[in-house]
């Protein structure tokens, strides 16, 4: 029967989202470094009065091994609420996992018990190479005319990466999103401005730069991605390139601003090849351009060379490695992921061009090995990496896994897979939840994080 009332988790308004239920569960993305066991996606009960709080409750294993999934997200959100294309009868019900590796997607239905999803649809590597011309799903976003898909690569596995759209209720790969994609050629995160009719993409490299790890000639070379790119979403075209420079090397995470009257957003450099140093930067509008600010810099730590993986003995120094970061609801706090020191860092960007740190944590990173109240004094290892805030900006959760073979680099012992949650106060300052530890089995580890009914990093939204 056609669904003739929106869909409740859908907001008109990042206000209207801050109010809505708190998540009961999470989402987790899972994944066998070995490629020799099928990949799962973890259900994680995130409800404090529950009997299985801080537990993973099911896993759905994919189909096949060797999949490495990644990036996920959901059918439908609140962007179906706008104007220009509005879809208020969807469901916010399928959620679209890609392997990054295989380039398979899986369509897994959460009704009609969302602990316990099932598999619905395959789409197989040859077919989303054909009908899309792109390979290597990386980013999921809802839109308003659709499923949005950001690929690394074309259906060869080489250059030029692009965005492909899917049917948000029959999952059909309705093709190739460029019309004109100018100079772009590398791809990596997608995410836009609907208030502005502007698309943003960034970058990362292509599947032989990073598929057996990442390759220091090309990482020394500055030969992976640094530089934004801004497009008309309507037209679909390119319209302004941005490179932040040689030295700046993996441009990724894009968090615009979720008010939509609001023209800038947030994007992280992994790593500067000048000091090892991690930067975050503000894009915006300046006049009728789209310009960019260095707001954060975050230097390296010296270390002890002997307690160095080999690839930074050389340097004498942990890279914070910034690899996530994620705007609350109300764009006032930016949660900044240091993969290689092991911070979990929170800036008040109230003013998106003079950000204050008002809060850090630290568990895992690659000497310092810190523990989790629940761990018993035990190291832990990986750090903090994908990282996902609750609609009302309460309650802050991440993992640790980057990508399989790039653990191994910078963790060469292994890396066991952990979940953690933060409590976030109303102005400022984070701690962990000592009830809230998630380990995994030797056998995955976990990714990307999607909360219940919406995140701060899934839904767009068209009303302030």
């Amino acid at each position: 029967m056609a669904k003739w009332t929106p869909d409740p988790t859908f907001y008109p308004s990042p206000r209207m989202a801050m109010k809505a239920p708190h998540e009961t569960i999470a989402y987790v993305a899972s994944f066998d470094p070995t490629r020799q066991v099928p990949d799962a996606l973890a259900v994680v009960d995130v409800d404090p009065a529950s009997a299985t709080y801080s537990q993973v409750l099911t896993n759905v294993a994919m189909p096949n091994a060797g999949d490495e999934l990644h990036h996920f997200g959901w059918n439908a959100c609140s962007s179906c609420l706008c104007p220009n294309a509005p879809h208020a009868h969807a469901e916010r019900r399928y959620l679209i996992v890609p392997g990054l590796r295989s380039s398979r997607i899986h369509i897994l239905d959460t009704q009609p018990d969302p602990r316990n999803p099932s598999i619905v649809r395959v789409l197989e590597p040859d077919e989303v190479a054909e009908k899309a011309g792109y390979t290597r799903p990386h980013t999921v976003h809802c839109g308003p005319e659709g499923i949005y898909v950001a690929a690394l690569a074309n259906e060869k596995g080489e250059a030029p990466g692009g965005i492909f759209l899917m049917d948000h209720e029959n999952f059909d790969i309705r093709g190739q999103w460029e019309i004109d994609r100018g100079p772009q050629q590398l791809s990596y995160d997608v995410w836009w401005h609907l208030g502005h009719d502007t698309l943003v993409t960034s970058e990362w490299g292509l599947p032989a730069t990073f598929e057996n790890g990442l390759v220091p000639e090309v990482l020394l070379g500055g030969q992976y991605g640094h530089k934004l790119h801004f497009w008309d979403l309507h037209t679909r075209k390119h319209q302004q390139e941005i490179d932040f420079g040689a030295e700046n090397q993996l441009v990724f995470e894009l968090r615009p601003a979720h008010d939509p009257t609001k023209a800038y957003g947030f994007v992280n450099s992994v790593i500067s090849l000048k000091d090892l140093s991690a930067s975050i930067w503000t894009w915006y509008r300046d006049g009728d351009a789209w310009a960019v600010k260095k707001i954060i810099e975050i230097p390296a730590e010296p270390a002890d060379a002997e307690l160095l993986p080999p690839m930074l003995k050389g340097f004498g120094a942990v890279p914070p490695l910034v690899t996530d970061i994620d705007l609350s609801m109300d764009d006032r706090f930016l949660y900044v992921s240091c993969w290689g020191t092991g911070d979990l860092r929170q800036y008040d960007v109230s003013d998106p061009f003079s950000p204050k740190l008002v809060g850090t944590v630290r568990i895992g990173g690659i000497v310092s090995r810190e523990t989790h109240p629940k761990a018993a004094g035990r190291k832990l290892n990986g750090g903090p990496q994908m990282v996902e805030v609750s609609r009302d900006g309460k309650r802050v959760y991440f993992t640790n896994s980057l990508y399989g073979v790039i653990d191994e680099q910078f963790y060469p012992d292994g890396l066991n897979g952990w979940m953690v949650k933060l409590d976030a106060q109303p102005d400022g300052g984070i701690d962990f939840d000592p009830r809230f530890l998630v380990e995994w089995p030797a056998s995955h580890r976990p990714h990307q994080v999607r909360l219940e009914g919406g995140d701060c990093s899934s839904d767009s939204y068209c009303y302030p």
